[in-house]
């Protein structure tokens, strides 16, 4: 990891009593600068990630531990209050705060507790011992079948904010879950968060994508089969996707293309929790949590009779919207760097700086394929390009957006507030000026719309509100 020299300018006015003191608390604490370096760590805090403090003073918090989101505070000015975070098979508190000198941000606090017992002194996070904090996001991979937690969400917009409080209040529950979203957004990552926030955490995560499978395999692969239920049928049978997935969460992904047929039987199986495998005499009882997900408009296929409209109400119980990029172009600067910095870290390549005009191609665009859209064309410009991607790095059809605006940001910071302005101006045009349909489009709050219209200067002309 890199290491620069140990920015000291946050601690140079505290007194050396008070840092033991810190350092003798059960709680873990880190500081880092507003360039994002680790300023300092507790004891606490280095065993919960098994680093050596001493050593990783003046690095980049994120060559420390990659998954963090404490260089999205320095961003966003937005505290992230206990929060919860698996590491390992133990659970924590996670909380971030930004430190402000005169009105600017020049750094941030983060804490971590264990969420159980705050009496119980903190565990190491990793069985592998000192130095495997960068390891963390393989312990997901084999933490009950999910790939992702919540922490691997990037974004510090408001819609993005909001979300994922919902989703730290609905995940202890049992109900089923809707995930609606337009592809490339993130829906199955949200999925894997939602297990492993759960009372269900230590059960098994099961899949099936509903659209890849045909017609006439679906029932056996959601239900089971016994032996000789059919031709070709394995000897012994195989158990489907909900018994296997018996004491723990079921992810059914673009539920909106499953045929009516098998819309009848997973209704019943999700009204009596009892599974019948294909060829079999008996019922099975199952214990499983479902979450689906889709991006197609379900209400519209209710009225035109492609999806049942008691099987839409059984699973959503809990709707989950996830905005588009479009919609959060204030995360694009976030992302990029997530991006990029993933992009060179598997190459074991410098990461890239991107220019101004490029990041005003990318706050431009319209993202119709979402971030999954946005990591191939950084990817293709990582490979084009060289230590610094411009403009002329990206596809042609980025290049030459209608309308587009040169970026007058000189700093990052500049650039979010540019990029919310332009958000803010978009949504209003779109609503035909309504303030609370804009609201609605960015997926924030009245009142914060009209803190940031107060902020950017935007006025509506008086108007009825609706």
């Amino acid at each position: 990891m890199s290491k620069a020299r140990a920015p000291q300018a946050l601690l140079k006015h505290v007194s050396p009593f008070l840092l033991q003191g810190l350092d003798a608390l059960h709680e873990g604490l880190i500081i880092i600068d507003e360039n994002a370096n680790i300023v300092y760590l507790n004891t606490a805090y280095a065993t919960v990630f098994g680093v050596d403090p001493q050593q990783v003073c003046g690095c980049l918090v994120t060559d420390v531990i990659a998954e963090t989101r404490l260089p999205q505070v320095l961003i966003t000015g937005q505290s992230e209050k206990d929060y919860q975070q698996v590491l390992g098979r133990l659970n924590y508190e996670v909380s971030h705060y930004p430190i402000h000198n005169t009105g600017e941000i020049v750094g941030a606090i983060g804490t971590i507790r264990y969420a159980r017992d705050p009496s119980v002194p903190l565990a190491i996070a990793s069985d592998n011992g000192p130095g495997t904090a960068k390891k963390c996001p393989s312990i997901a991979t084999r933490y009950s079948g999910t790939r992702w937690q919540l922490a691997d969400i990037v974004g510090g917009s408001e819609a993005i904010l909001e979300l994922n409080e919902k989703i730290y209040k609905v995940a202890s529950g049992d109900a089923s879950v809707l995930i609606r979203g337009e592809s490339g957004t993130g829906k199955e990552l949200y999925a894997h968060a939602l297990h492993r926030l759960s009372e269900r955490s230590q059960g098994p995560f099961i899949k099936l994508n509903c659209a890849a499978i045909p017609e006439h395999l679906l029932e056996a692969e959601l239900f089971g089969y016994e032996e000789g239920a059919f031709t070709g049928a394995r000897k012994g049978g195989k158990p489907g996707k909900f018994q296997l997935a018996h004491g723990g969460t079921l992810f059914l992904d673009e539920i909106g293309d499953m045929p009516l047929s098998m819309q009848v039987k997973l209704l019943r199986v999700l009204q009596d929790r009892e599974v019948e495998a294909v060829g079999a005499t008996r019922l099975v009882s199952v214990d499983v949590r479902v979450i689906a997900a889709t991006h197609r408009p379900l209400e519209s296929l209710v009225q035109r009779g492609e999806f049942r409209e008691d099987l839409f109400y059984r699973i959503n119980v809990v709707p989950l919207a996830i905005p588009p990029l479009r919609e959060r172009r204030e995360d694009i600067p976030l992302l990029v760097r997530h991006i990029l910095s993933r992009l060179s870290e598997r190459n074991g390549r410098h990461c890239p700086a991107l220019s101004e005009a490029a990041m005003a191609c990318l706050y431009q665009h319209s993202w119709p394929g979402n971030i999954r859209e946005l990591e191939n064309v950084l990817e293709a410009a990582f490979y084009l390009g060289g230590s610094h991607l411009d403009a002329e790095d990206l596809p042609e059809p980025l290049r030459n957006t209608q309308g587009a605006a040169p970026v007058q940001a000189t700093s990052l910071k500049d650039s979010l507030m540019q990029a919310e302005r332009n958000a803010l101006k978009i949504a209003l045009a779109e609503s035909g000026g309504s303030r609370i349909h804009a609201a609605r489009i960015l997926g924030i709050s009245k009142s914060s719309f009209y803190q940031k219209l107060a902020r950017h200067g935007l006025y509506v002309d008086a108007q009825p509100a609706v």
